[in-house]
């Protein structure tokens, strides 16, 4: 694409399909959203932050992103609520001057392609996020139900349940970057039961934490407790400075 296209850096991955609702409160992209409601079908790029962050600008981004069409817009006093429907993939060219808001040439990735042979393969990872989800939230919150519906489109639920699958935004990244569907649905499930033993600690971690947190707080109450002897410490004075050295100095360190 010769034309620069609006782009909005993100914290967070986009992928087909799936829905991006945004608060935009920052005068650079007001402007920018105005900009682009005056094509005729409203859309602009969402890449990930690799350093940075989302407001302020200075930010470092990544190559690839997905264009997020507009579906709905609603004004506010001091801020515009939107949400817009993860596109078509695209990588960057070239990053452009912001004015003021970001801006880039971009090429289109190619949309991946369904094949009936690829049925299996995307049933297994199905069942393996779903499973893993489902684990994943006996220990901490999880974004996603493990029982959320999918589309019965099979390309269209694929980027769903890479959407869903409780990864990492470099994970996700990976993800997107996929040049085939057997490739995208093979990473899915590499990645997801990679994630596992990590997304299944998090009870064992918090419980050492809370055991070590309350031996502390033992601890610090037992210090407490203990009343100061003041004829004891007066005389370890008059004897530190019978040997010359400065009263309470020892070469011991205090405990914790």
């Amino acid at each position: 694409m010769d034309a620069a296209t609006a782009m909005f850096p993100l914290g967070s991955v986009l992928f087909p399909y799936m829905p991006l609702p945004l608060r935009i409160f920052e005068e650079r992209y007001r402007i920018m959203l105005g900009t682009v409601l005056d094509d005729a079908e409203p859309a602009f790029g969402v890449v990930l932050i690799e350093r940075g962050f989302e407001a302020g600008g200075g930010d470092h981004r990544f190559g690839i992103g997905t264009f997020a069409r507009l579906t709905h817009v609603a004004a506010g006093a001091t801020d515009v609520h939107v949400v817009a429907r993860g596109a078509e993939r695209f990588e960057v060219e070239e990053w452009l001057p912001d004015d003021p808001y970001p801006r880039a040439k971009v090429r289109p990735v190619p949309d991946l392609t369904w094949n009936e042979a690829l049925t299996p393969l995307r049933a297994e990872a199905e069942r393996t996020v779903r499973r893993v989800l489902a684990r994943a939230a006996e220990y901490s919150e999880t974004s996603w139900p493990a029982d959320v519906e999918l589309s019965e489109d099979p390309v269209e639920s694929s980027w769903q349940l890479a959407a869903i699958a409780p990864l990492g935004d470099l994970d996700q990244l990976r993800l997107l970057r996929s040049p085939t569907m057997g490739g995208l649905l093979a990473g899915l499930i590499d990645l997801t039961l990679a994630a596992e033993p990590v997304l299944t600690a998090g009870s064992a971690d918090r419980s050492f934490e809370e055991e070590l947190d309350a031996l502390s707080r033992a601890v610090a109450a037992e210090t407490r407790a203990e009343p100061a002897d003041a004829d004891e410490e007066q005389g370890d004075a008059v004897r530190d400075d019978e040997t010359g050295d400065e009263p309470g100095d020892d070469t011991t360190p205090p405990r914790p």
